[in-house]
């Protein structure tokens, strides 16, 4: 029986339910799945296992690029720009392999699983071997980040990227040969072979409107509506492509993705930082989402994206840790408010439990994972425990206890993931990755230039 087939129960001494903190729960689980919630129960049921502190559905990481793990405190050298930052980065994409890059990526993952994240979207874009060669397995690259998820324990959606350009017109440069398939139907052909998995989903992305000509855009939409597969794209992260795009097009990157059939309720925007009004009623009337990353936004200088404005204009909002300058869930919820609160001056943008909101349930939501986000029946047996008596968490009332995970909370209070019904982290332990940090050492150090 494999660990998901099995039937056991978790006693949740506070759980987050959606709207209140709930002390003494019992969650059954059988196939993966919650098949009960029992509440007021004050003692565990024999034979449970304990989980104390505050119990939440588990979180969502809807954007992330694995490798640029490798370039943490490196690019922190110096001042510079985007500009300058993506050149540190193509060089340690220019040096992965499938072997060195899913030794990285479970390390990666596992880091994420200690950090309570249960779902992770990969923005995965390095397809083939330097030069643009593809492997002799096409999917090699795509094959190993599925694996490395499952090696961690977490689930993953492989936004599988179509990256085409350097520039509005302009072919790729000689780092990003590895990233193109040469046109968006041989990148349709090459990724119709990747499948579905327990744990895994395959989704579409298109790397940008600079990245990816006009004329093709549609045929990456179209790939994402027959399969009914999440579709995401990097959109006005940055206003230099602005610029660009109306050079180039006579419009705004969301205006061009509107008129290509782009946009869409499968479809996900990350950052949609510099946003004029018609896109933002674009963005929330088509119910394409919202995924902001505060971390790496605010460690690339990019600017404070009009979260409240999308969300209120209909947009989904979630979150990412895209480039792992921390990976941190808890952070990106705080951030998200709290730069909110900077640009405006006043308080309360969010609450705690919207918050909790958009680094679960509307992450999984936007990765294809409908069934998780949620402690209820029918749900996925994603959980994330958070410790109330850490120096940070201890003191509030545990009816305060989604205040204490997003505004007083980080990683390091993790100290249960349960992902499908199995404990991937105890007691702050991964139980598949033995020894985390010396797994993401070994794995950088190969990287290393």
């Amino acid at each position: 029986m494999t660990p998901t087939q099995q039937t056991r129960t978790y006693w949740l001494e506070h759980a987050w339910l959606g709207t209140h903190v709930e002390p003494g729960v019992a969650v059954e689980v059988a196939d993966g799945r919650i098949a009960a919630v029992r509440t007021g129960t004050q003692t565990p049921p024999p034979g449970a296992e304990t989980l104390r502190g505050l119990t939440l559905p588990g979180l969502s990481n809807a954007h992330s690029h694995a490798f640029h793990r490798a370039l943490r405190s490196t690019v922190q050298v110096g001042s510079g720009t985007f500009w300058t930052w993506r050149e540190v980065m193509y060089a340690t994409a220019d040096r992965l392999t499938p072997e060195t890059y899913r030794e990285l990526a479970r390390a990666v993952y596992a880091e994420m699983a200690l950090a309570g994240i249960t779902s992770v979207g990969e923005f995965h874009y390095v397809h083939h071997a330097p030069g643009g060669t593809p492997y002799a397995d096409p999917n090699a690259m795509g094959e190993a980040l599925v694996e490395a998820a499952a090696d961690a324990g977490i689930r993953i959606t492989l936004l599988d990227t179509v990256y085409l350009s350097s520039g509005f017109g302009q072919p790729p440069n000689h780092h990003q040969l590895r990233f193109s398939d040469g046109s968006a139907e041989a990148w349709a052909e090459r990724c119709s072979v990747l499948k579905d998995r327990d744990h895994a989903r395959i989704g579409a992305a298109i790397h940008s409107v600079r990245a990816v000509p006009a004329d093709q855009l549609a045929t990456v939409a179209r790939w994402a509506e027959e399969r009914r597969a999440p579709l995401h794209v990097h959109l006005s992260e940055q206003t230099a492509e602005n610029d660009a795009c109306r050079e180039a097009h006579g419009c705004t990157p969301t205006t061009l993705l509107a008129d290509h059939g782009v946009l869409g309720p499968r479809t996900t925007g990350v950052h949609n930082t510099h946003l004029t009004d018609e896109d933002i009623a674009l963005i929330g009337g088509s119910g394409t989402g919202t995924c902001m990353c505060p971390t790496t936004e605010r460690d690339l200088a990019d600017g404070i994206g009009p979260a409240v404005a999308l969300q209120r204009a209909g947009s989904p909002l979630c979150l990412g840790s895209d480039s792992h300058a921390v990976i941190d869930l808890l952070e990106e919820a705080r951030a998200m408010e709290l730069n909110e609160r900077l640009r405006t001056r006043t308080r309360g943008h969010w609450t705690a439990a919207a918050l909790l909101r958009a680094a679960s349930a509307d992450g999984h939501a936007a990765l294809g994972w409908d069934g998780a986000g949620a402690i209820e029946p029918g749900a996925l047996a994603d959980l994330t425990t958070i410790a109330l008596d850490s120096v940070r968490t201890a003191g509030p009332l545990a009816r305060l206890g989604a205040e204490t995970a997003v505004f007083a909370a980080s990683a390091a209070d993790v100290s249960h993931t349960v992902v499908a019904g199995r404990h991937v982290v105890r007691d702050g332990v991964h139980t598949l990755v033995p020894d985390v940090p010396k797994a993401l050492a070994d794995a950088v150090e190969v990287l290393r230039g």
